[in-house]
């Protein structure tokens, strides 16, 4: 049976004053599908994923989740624009989606069980005995039981990262954003956080990551889209871009890291 399309992205630019970093994208992710996103630094990728969740503005172009317009109401303003949503609106479609980033941000202040139940309490408002025991769950599942009484400060960034994965997940998102999610661990942290991320692409969470980890990308998506200078060079099966690159510049880029 044909999954679902749960990202649809048509046409999407995006520039930075006269930086021109997206040049028209059009992707698409199926539900309980991993995406991988690859290329050198500056070519567009994280840009990309902040679009989705609509935390970066597009300037042309629509993005869909689940069929619904990211940031957007439907319909033209006297411009010819589509009119942007309330930031009410736009939290709530941010719900649905969970991210995570190169820095964990977590809140100093709290607990690794409080960081991942202060949304669920304080933004869905559920039940603060469910919420902890649901977040005392998603710690299990990162490995990390022992350590609901930690603050970040006494975390390795493994930990950390992790904690924040927890955190995305207690949202119940039916998609998951990772930007980069072990770019700033030491190399010996970051087989953990790459473990958590395998088993959740398991469970069937549909994910769009972007990454520096060939091996990962290789062994866990079921799409490598490879970009460069704010385009789609290439895109596949991992062991149609990653294995045979057909483009240049895309065996130049996994010729430098691998």
């Amino acid at each position: 049976m044909t999954r679902s399309l749960l990202v649809e992205a048509r046409n999407v630019r995006k520039h930075f004053g006269a930086h021109h970093v997206l040049k028209g994208i059009d992707l698409e992710v199926r539900r309980g599908e991993v995406m991988c996103l690859l290329g050198p630094s500056g070519s567009g990728k994280s840009t990309f994923l902040r679009c989705i969740n609509h935390l970066e503005k597009v300037d042309g172009g629509r993005i869909y989740v689940d069929g619904e317009l990211m940031g957007y109401e439907e319909g033209t303003s006297p411009k010819g624009r589509a009119r942007e949503m309330k930031p009410k609106q736009i939290a709530a479609q941010r719900r649905s989606i969970g991210m995570v980033f190169q820095r964990f941000n977590l809140f100093p202040h709290l607990t690794a069980l409080e960081n991942i139940t202060e949304a669920p309490i304080g933004v869905a408002r559920h039940d603060r005995a469910h919420a902890r025991s649901r977040g005392m769950e998603l710690l299990r599942r990162v490995g990390l039981t022992d350590h609901a009484g930690a603050y970040p400060a006494h975390l390795s960034g493994g930990q950390q990262q992790r904690v924040a994965i927890a955190r995305a997940l207690a949202m119940e998102p039916k998609l998951m954003l990772f930007d980069e999610p072990t770019s700033a661990l030491d190399p010996e942290l970051v087989g953990d956080v790459l473990s958590v991320m395998r088993d959740l692409a398991r469970s069937g969470m549909t994910m769009i990551v972007v990454t520096h980890e060939i091996g990962f990308a290789r062994e866990v998506a079921d799409q490598v889209v490879f970009m460069d200078d704010g385009v789609v060079v290439e895109s596949g099966t991992p062991s149609h871009v990653i294995d045979d690159p057909q483009h240049e510049r895309t065996r130049a880029f996994l010729d430098s890291v691998l």
